[in-house]
């Protein structure tokens, strides 16, 4: 009897240091504090997501190969958030902050048809800054573009991360199968 004890009470620990998530994770990472501009000219820091549950991705408007499947698929993802009501976050990270203005970010926005209520395109930092925060938050790598190019080579996942600024798990971003696995996860941590 005791053993059964020690192993139910060993499982609640277990819970509880994973962060007890109804989902199968594949990541464990603090979002590091930032303090970024968005498409609309205002500031948007991780405080401002304490409490919510996001999606995170990192783009740039003028990719010409991974961001357009990434973006149409974070547009499809925003579209069955919707049709599910579930309350979700969408951040888009650009990684060419000194092309991507926060005008140029709305722009492509609207090309995407993006609601902007719960999808926020970020900007407003140097390329050290945002690889830091791809790297040591997400794990994902990110490489100036050579100098004959403007391509920045960057990681192509989606992050879901939790209302306590945990990075708790990664998708394949340019697959739009993928949707479907994250609305099942969001409705399993959400609901």
């Amino acid at each position: 009897m005791r053993t059964i004890k020690l192993i139910i009470v060993g499982s609640f620990i277990f819970l509880a240091a994973c962060g007890g998530y109804n989902i199968d994770t594949n990541m464990s990472r603090d979002v590091e504090p930032f303090e970024f501009t968005t498409q609309d000219n205002e500031t948007l820091n991780l405080e401002d997501l304490d409490g919510q549950w996001w999606i995170a991705d990192f783009i740039f408007t003028n990719c010409t190969t991974v961001c357009l499947p990434m973006t149409s698929n974070m547009a499809l993802l925003q579209e069955k958030i919707k049709e599910e009501d579930l309350d979700v976050q969408l951040i888009s990270f650009s990684v060419d902050p000194d092309f991507d203005t926060p005008e140029v970010l709305k722009e492509y926005a609207a090309e995407y048809e993006a609601d902007l209520d719960n999808w926020t395109f970020l900007t407003g930092y140097d390329f050290q800054t945002i690889k830091e925060l791809s790297i040591k938050s997400f794990q994902s790598a990110l490489i100036e573009p050579p100098e004959d190019s403007d391509q920045v080579t960057h990681g192509t996942s989606f992050f879901l991360v939790s209302p306590e600024g945990e990075v708790i798990k990664k998708y394949n971003g340019t697959t739009s199968k993928e949707t479907d696995i994250i609305i099942d996860d969001l409705k399993r941590v959400i609901k």
